[in-house]
């Protein structure tokens, strides 16, 4: 009897250690195939007219995101602009519009309401690329079709 029941635990222990196997290589394969969030590329262009009405500057902007964010800022005969690259984030133009820049005498503003335009570089390079590749699969259709077909 003792012989039977010491039988029964050895094949319980096998099937965990097997059980215990097959979850690890699981969760081993489920996080090799996860897929990684992309960083994100965001243009911001201010008005400098607008900015001197709120005695705020584009380098105070910047100062304020740098800390966190990856920051260029470009001045010169149009525009004001600032290229803020974000490694792996989730969000888009909208969230991002919602961040606070402070500005004098202790005042808040959304950047959404500081900025000209917030524009999605990212998203604008997806679309940008898949116009590309149809548009060159049309001329190439076009191609394809002026060609002379030999005659029998």
């Amino acid at each position: 009897m003792f012989f039977c029941f010491q039988r029964i635990n050895f094949s319980i222990l096998r099937a965990m250690k097997s059980l215990g196997i097959l979850t690890i290589v699981l969760f081993l394969s489920l996080s090799a195939f996860a897929a990684e969030t992309e960083s994100k590329t965001f243009l911001v262009l201010f008005k400098s007219k607008e900015l001197k009405s709120l005695n705020t500057s584009l380098k105070d902007i910047q100062s304020q995101f740098s800390s966190a964010f990856k920051i260029r800022s470009y001045a010169g005969n149009s525009e004001l602009a600032m290229i803020i690259n974000i490694p792996e984030c989730e969000f888009d133009a909208c969230f991002l519009g919602q961040f606070l820049v402070s500005l004098e005498k202790g005042e808040e503003m959304k950047l959404q309401e500081i900025a000209f335009r917030l524009v999605d570089m990212t998203a604008n390079k997806k679309s940008l690329d898949n116009y590309l590749i149809a548009f060159e699969a049309s001329q190439q259709k076009n191609k394809n079709d002026k060609r002379p077909t030999p005659a029998p």
